[in-house]
């Protein structure tokens, strides 16, 4: 044939029916739509079976877009009868070969699953098991401390306390502030229905001092400070820093775990206290403007609607958040390979576990404390 359009011709010859292929099979000829659902409806004509022959040899030209179609065609297997040149065959080996089929979805098994969730448990396990180490080797530490305190690691301390302290100073008071003008003016629009304008000095106070002051501060510090203590200590494992300290005897509790976390101990409390206070003058200027409760009648009825015990209850749970934030971040920053790839997985992983911990830490404060009156 001369015409250049594709198409398919079927013979009949001694071995049986063969499909004799012409014309340019090729992206210019096949990019025509017209072109294209002719040879469709063609190729639907003469389905890919066992008896049907395909020849190949009257082609004017094949390229990897024809060689393509023909091999979806043919179900991604080779013909048993097939003739065609050296040429077209290699142009159809490389489609065979990067024409790569998606194995079948593995079917849904229950001793799978259950293996599955057994490995989470262990790696769970195992995770708990680190820190547990690490929290029992910084009780070792903190007593060669009292022994020898002026062998310390007080610089370390001193720096940390002014990265993870100081330098938290302004966004935890933004967004306290601006928590505390949110819920006020939520509060508001409920009490005024009822006439209780005056119970939102109660709401604020225990809400905030207690709970959420506290929470919000733990919360910035595990997403600004936990994550920057895992990449820390994960740079440290990339550049093989770990391994000197390791070789020159240095212990990687008492010189990377113990200040961080001492450090994020002592500024919790403060930032937590920082943090309430933000809060409150934001809820203490929102009840102004919104009900007319003035600063004044604010700050003295506050004392007598939250007692002491509440923000000593605060104040202990700032201290746990802290240490906790501090060894989860240390503990993922120990565990990171040498690689970018495991360093980002790490940190991202120290901050998620670090919002849960805080979160999971607070319910049981709550929990334990409201039982026994406090």
């Amino acid at each position: 044939m001369t015409d250049h359009v594709p198409c398919i011709v079927r013979a009949d010859t001694p071995q049986g029916p063969c499909a004799q292929l012409y014309g340019r099979w090729g992206a210019a000829e096949l990019g025509n739509a017209a072109q294209w659902q002719a040879l469709s409806g063609q190729l639907r004509k003469h389905p890919a079976v066992p008896t049907l022959g395909w020849d190949l040899r009257a082609l004017q030209w094949l390229d990897h877009v024809g060689a393509q179609l023909l091999w979806n065609h043919w179900q991604r297997a080779w013909p048993q009868q097939l003739a065609c040149t050296d040429s077209q065959r290699s142009m159809l080996a490389r489609v065979a070969q990067f024409s790569t089929t998606a194995p079948p979805p593995a079917p849904w098994r229950l001793a799978a699953q259950v293996d599955h969730l057994g490995l989470l448990v262990l790696h769970g396990v195992e995770h708990a098991r680190h820190i547990l180490e690490m929290l029992g080797q910084l009780v070792l530490d903190l007593a060669r401390l009292a022994r020898a305190p002026r062998r310390g690691p007080w610089r370390d301390v001193s720096g940390h306390l002014y990265r993870m302290g100081a330098t938290a100073l302004p966004i935890t008071a933004l967004v306290g502030f601006l928590i505390g003008v949110v819920l006020a003016y939520l509060m508001s629009l409920q009490l005024r229905q009822f006439g209780a304008e005056s119970f939102i000095v109660n709401i604020l106070g225990i809400s905030l001092i207690r709970e959420l002051g506290p929470m919000l501060a733990a919360i910035l510090v595990a997403g600004r400070s936990g994550s920057a203590i895992t990449a820390q200590i994960g740079v440290m494992r990339v550049t093989e820093e770990l391994d000197a300290m390791r070789v020159m005897g240095i212990a990687h509790g008492f010189r990377l775990v113990l200040p961080r976390t001492l450090a994020l101990a002592l500024a919790m409390p403060l930032l937590s206290l920082w943090t309430t206070l933000a809060a409150l003058a934001g809820g203490m200027l929102a009840a102004d403007l919104t009900m007319g409760i003035s600063p004044a009648y604010f700050a003295q009825a506050l004392p007598a609607a939250v007692r002491p015990g509440n923000l000593g209850l605060a104040m202990a749970k700032s201290v746990v958040f802290g240490a906790g934030i501090a060894l989860i971040g240390c503990h993922w920053g120990l565990r990171v390979r040498p690689d970018t790839q495991s360093l980002g997985e790490g940190t991202t992983a120290s901050v998620v576990s670090a919002i849960t911990m805080v979160i999971v830490v607070d319910a049981l404060f709550a929990v334990t404390f409201k039982t026994i009156g406090i």
